[in-house]
């Protein structure tokens, strides 16, 4: 059983964006996928069949004001609207729905990283958990403290998945995999210094103790993992996708010539998962 699994990271998921399209050119499919934030939608884009959707939303949706603005911080309490992007334009009456008939037809698993927010532990949802235009799933696994208020699901808050379980390699092995394909956004020779994430700890440390540990350590378990991953490809148990160069694209980048050139690096990039698997 093999397994592709998407870190995410805000706007740097264009490259991802690139590495499916190509996936779906070539008809590749995989029997496990796991997303983290950014990277359960493109996923999702993946499994629903749907060539070019990401892409409209990096590069297209992501520069309106409805999308993520300093309007929508002081309206809402959060800078990026992740209901706009994942109801507004996704629901089957939205913009750019996404084609739930497709993604529903998926036999394989399907996971969505998420963090819980009361115990700060990782919380994986599964295909049951998405139904026909409630794609709340991907919400969760997309909120960023400080940036985004929190998502709740059935009585519990959750943020990012990527604050509790960046690089989910250890799931796919849990669930079977035999060989994974990862997909980082950033070069691979990249380690988080965690100042970035220390200063959002601080910020959010009274009224969510649990997330505020989390992102305190998230760099050390980032960079741990991005270790095991290199010591794993040369065993030949994983490939690592990852550009070389992130064009200039940061979380919340919106200059479409970077995005550009940075999703035909993961379109490009892909070519080496056709050999691999």
């Amino acid at each position: 059983m093999n397994a592709i699994i998407d870190v995410g990271g805000g706007q740097r998921g264009i490259y991802g964006a690139g590495v499916f399209d190509r996936l779906l050119d070539e008809g590749i499919e995989f029997d496990c996928c796991i997303g983290v934030s950014a990277g359960s939608a493109n996923l999702a884009s993946y499994l629903a069949k749907q060539k070019g959707r990401n892409y409209r939303f990096y590069s297209d949706y992501a520069s309106r004001k409805e999308y993520m603005s300093l309007s929508n911080f002081r309206t809402h309490g959060s800078y990026v609207d992740l209901n706009f992007v994942y109801s507004v334009l996704t629901d089957s009456t939205g913009e750019d729905p996404l084609n739930f008939r497709n993604l529903h037809r998926y036999k394989g698993k399907f996971f969505v990283v998420a963090t819980e927010n009361s115990t700060g532990k990782p919380h994986y949802f599964e295909n049951k958990d998405i139904g026909f235009d409630n794609f709340k799933v991907f919400h969760a696994s997309s909120t960023l403290p400080v940036v985004c208020n929190s998502c709740e699901i059935d009585g519990e808050k959750y943020y990012d998945g990527g604050i509790s379980d960046p690089v989910p390699i250890d799931k796919a092995f849990e669930e079977g995999c035999e060989k994974a394909v990862v997909i980082l956004t950033r070069p691979v020779e990249f380690r988080n210094n965690g100042k970035i994430d220390n200063l959002c700890a601080k910020v959010i440390r009274k009224n969510h103790p649990m997330i505020s540990q989390c992102l305190e350590v998230r760099h050390k378990i980032y960079n741990d993992s991005i270790d095991k991953l290199v010591a794993l490809e040369k065993q030949g148990k994983c490939l690592i996708v990852s550009p070389d160069d992130c064009c200039s694209v940061n979380t919340l980048s919106t200059e479409k010539h970077h995005l550009d050139l940075l999703y035909k690096k993961g379109y490009n990039d892909a070519r080496r998962i056709m050999d691999y698997i």
